[in-house]
């Protein structure tokens, strides 16, 4: 069994993944309003990544006899300048869950439990590709500016993602 003080930390993680689906929702909706469909699409799916790494910790919580304990969501911001500014912010969004996660993982490693150090490995890989994928994305808008036509074709791009679970069958 995991300790209080693991459980909490476990749980306020929870709290931070879910925190973190409802910005990229917040983020999908604003994209949507401002037309760029295919961004908007791809922060959904976004979205949907973050609810299902909140689960993979409710579930380990659960597996090691911890309570899962749900908190309020603060409130995401809606409103950005630029599509350019929404991509930023989730760059900045996935660095902050990257100090989280490591955050985690020294607390785990302290407090000796190894299986959630076993877990937390898988996310401190997940979180390299997601900083990466993001920062990718911010250079891109960043190369092609205003430009409308490039703009369209980054939006026609973002739109070709594919949900994760999709690609697993």
């Amino acid at each position: 069994m995991l300790s209080q003080v693991m459980q909490d930390a476990i749980n306020e993680q929870i709290n931070n993944e879910l925190f973190a689906s409802y910005s990229y929702l917040s983020m999908a909706a604003w994209c949507e309003h401002k037309r760029f469909i295919g961004c908007a699409h791809w922060m959904r799916l976004q979205s949907e990544e973050e609810r299902i790494h909140a689960l993979r910790l409710h579930d380990f919580q659960l597996a090691r006899d911890g309570q899962v304990v749900y908190q309020a969501i603060a409130q995401p911001e809606s409103d950005f300048e630029s599509v350019v500014e929404v991509f930023e912010k989730a760059l900045a969004q996935e660095q902050t869950v990257t100090q989280q996660i490591d955050g985690l993982y020294e607390l785990a490693f302290n407090e000796k439990a190894f299986a959630a150090l076993v877990e937390l490995e898988w996310f401190i890989t997940e979180q390299v590709e997601e900083e990466k994928t993001a920062r990718e994305i911010v250079h891109k808008f960043n190369m092609v500016k205003d430009d409308p036509a490039s703009l369209l074709d980054l939006d026609r791009e973002l739109g070709q993602r594919v949900s994760e679970q999709a690609g697993a069958k």
